[in-house]
């Protein structure tokens, strides 16, 4: 045999097993690590920036000194008695909403899934009117727990109806949540019309606000997303095994009716919880986890942590541009966290479009 043809035998020889997976393997892992390092770079600036910047802005060596030897001075008040707890909402909430979305995306097994499509934004609005409507009292604190009651209840009503006719499926649950969300927001549109007490908590609160928050709402929110955030963590590798199919789970030891309860009450302790806080606050559910999968693959618990991570510093980013933005008064981080996701969402719909196209 001549040198050129061992030379082109050589060339033909396909590599050791294992061999080509080490580069891809490897590749993913730094793009994770980057990932993770980047977002907790960022984070660390959005919080600076929101204990920062507001109607007064205060250098962040005061805020330092501030958090580090209060004293009874107007800075330490600010920040130590609004913006402290304003921060810690938006990460618990930006937190909640992320890992919310990538759960409902990937028990759904839908990339454009939000965590409303289980009417639990719809239901804990339907429950603010009517508490209001009812009783006449107001107030943030007064309708906490009927938004969150509210989001409960709308979530077992969708899960009653995927189960009707047979076994639970992410189709049926999907079905089931817009029916209940066009049955809620019907309701709530006949409450609102008939009230003006309750049109105007419902307006103020539908917009999505941290303004007005303070320790009370913060710490009756949080364990509540502690719980929602474990289970979330637990129900990742069987999320993982599922998305190749309730066949193949279950060969792998999976049982998906528990893993698709498990993963509703997580988005429901999770979104309930944020929206019952600060109102519904779009598109952190939906873009934050596309981000997340985009960087990280599609390893459910690699998701969750890093939607985790992307969803505060949406909202914390999305709270200060409201401040700034306003012209003598705070534009609410719903809207902005709307203005930034619809163009994001359309394109990446176009997108989607094009390439099945």
């Amino acid at each position: 045999m001549t040198v050129a043809a061992r030379s082109a035998r050589s060339s033909r020889t396909p590599p050791a097993p294992g061999r080509a997976l080490v580069r891809p393997a490897s590749r993913l892992r730094g793009r994770r690590a980057l990932a993770v390092t980047g977002a907790l770079a960022l984070l660390a600036v959005g919080i600076v920036a929101s204990l920062s910047i507001g109607s007064r802005a205060i250098p962040p060596g005061e805020v330092w000194q501030a958090l580090v030897d209060p004293d009874n001075s107007v800075v330490a008040t600010i920040v130590r008695g609004q913006r402290v707890p304003r921060t810690l909402l938006a990460l618990v909430v930006g937190s909640a909403l992320g890992v919310a979305g990538a759960v409902m995306q990937s028990l759904t097994r839908n990339p454009l899934a939000d965590p409303g499509i289980l009417g639990v934004n719809a239901g804990a609005g339907l429950a603010v009117v009517t508490a209001v409507a009812v009783s006449g009292f107001v107030g943030i604190w007064f309708y906490l727990w009927f938004a969150f009651a509210g989001a409960a209840l709308a979530a077992i009503a969708v899960y009653l109806l995927g189960a009707l006719g047979g076994a639970v499926t992410p189709v049926r649950m999907a079905l089931g949540g817009v029916a209940v969300s066009a049955a809620a927001g019907s309701l709530v549109q006949t409450v609102i019309l008939t009230d003006q007490r309750a049109f105007n908590e419902f307006r103020f609160w539908a917009a999505g606000s941290l303004e007005g928050r303070r320790w009370d709402i913060l710490v009756a929110v949080v364990p509540f997303v502690i719980v929602g955030l474990l289970l979330a963590a637990a129900v990742a590798p069987a999320l993982n095994a599922l998305a190749l199919g309730e066949e193949t789970g279950t060969a792998l030891g999976v049982r998906p009716r528990l893993t698709m309860t498990g993963a509703m009450v997580a988005v429901t302790l999770l979104c309930g919880a944020a929206t019952a806080a600060v109102g519904p606050v779009s598109f952190v559910g939906l873009g934050v986890p596309l981000l997340a999968r985009a960087l990280v693959g599609h390893d459910q618990r690699w998701v969750g942590a890093v939607s985790a991570l992307c969803g505060p510093i949406l909202v914390l980013f999305a709270d200060v541009a409201g401040r700034r933005l306003g012209a003598g008064a705070e534009i609410q981080v719903g809207i902005v966290t709307a203005l930034v996701g619809g163009p994001v969402f359309i394109a990446v719909v176009r997108r989607r479009r094009l390439a099945v196209a």
